[in-house]
């Protein structure tokens, strides 16, 4: 059941770099407990989408919300503190340290210290990375980077986790593992993910909405049935180079 207030709201938002309008009038909510993806070809917006529901940049117009509240212009550090984290594209892992090390780092100020050390090993449990905790981060296949950087960001247990491109250069058994563990974070701990993803397959399979953007714009929002048959978005795709 939907809830009144959504965790998270974006409100008409819009942002220009010089004369370029790269997301105009978007409007979308993060709900409790979902997984929401969000995608569009190359130069949809997505990446300014994602910057400016993490604190990266500022709307030019519009308003963002969290729990109902105007969180418009706040610091990243201040909006993770409210429980939104997110990922980035080539991941932040600290490569000389151990994996139990930065998962570590991502319970920093999070929880008590006598507390860390369980969260790191649940955290670790639930990336299937708890074998690999003594492992020096930077010579892990890449696939367990990846799954390490999702690890450091989920371990502060934010209720809405933002992940960017999280699948990029995972083989089919690695995607197949972490569309798992993001079942996982919304069933078992209830938190929301927000998915900017090109593997439109994984998007399909596991996102409960999607919200599909062209030339910086809301294009379609609805589930995956809905979006996989929506004309507009069939040809949004089929006219434009969209990747993988």
């Amino acid at each position: 059941m939907q809830t009144a207030t959504p965790l998270f709201e974006a409100k008409d938002i819009a942002r220009s770099f010089g004369g370029l309008l790269a997301v105009s009038e978007l409007s979308f909510e993060i709900r409790e407990r979902e997984v929401l993806g969000l995608i569009g070809p190359n130069g949809a917006g997505k990446s300014t989408t994602f910057n400016l529901i993490s604190g990266f940049y500022t709307p030019t117009r519009g308003r963002l919300f969290i729990d109902g509240a105007d969180a418009t212009g706040m610091s990243p550090e201040r909006i993770s503190r409210k429980g939104l984290v997110r990922t980035f594209q080539h991941g932040s892992l600290m490569r000389s340290m151990s994996v139990a090390d930065n998962i570590l780092i991502g319970t920093l100020g999070a929880l008590p210290r006598a507390e860390r050390a369980e969260r790191v090993r649940e955290t670790a449990g639930l990336f299937g990375l708890q074998g690999r905790l003594d492992e020096i981060a930077g010579i892990l296949p890449h696939g367990l980077q990846r799954l390490v950087s999702i690890a450091i960001a989920f371990a502060s247990r934010p209720r809405i986790l933002c992940l960017d491109e999280p699948l990029t250069g995972l083989n089919q058994t690695e995607v197949a593992a972490t569309l798992d563990v993001f079942e996982r974070i919304r069933d078992e701990f209830g938190s929301s993910v927000l998915l900017v993803e090109h593997n439109m397959k994984a998007v399909m399979q596991v996102c409960d909405r999607i919200v599909v953007l062209h030339h910086g714009r809301m294009l379609a929002t609805g589930t995956p049935d809905e979006i996989r048959r929506d004309p507009r978005v069939i040809e949004a795709y089929l006219g434009a180079n969209h990747g993988h």
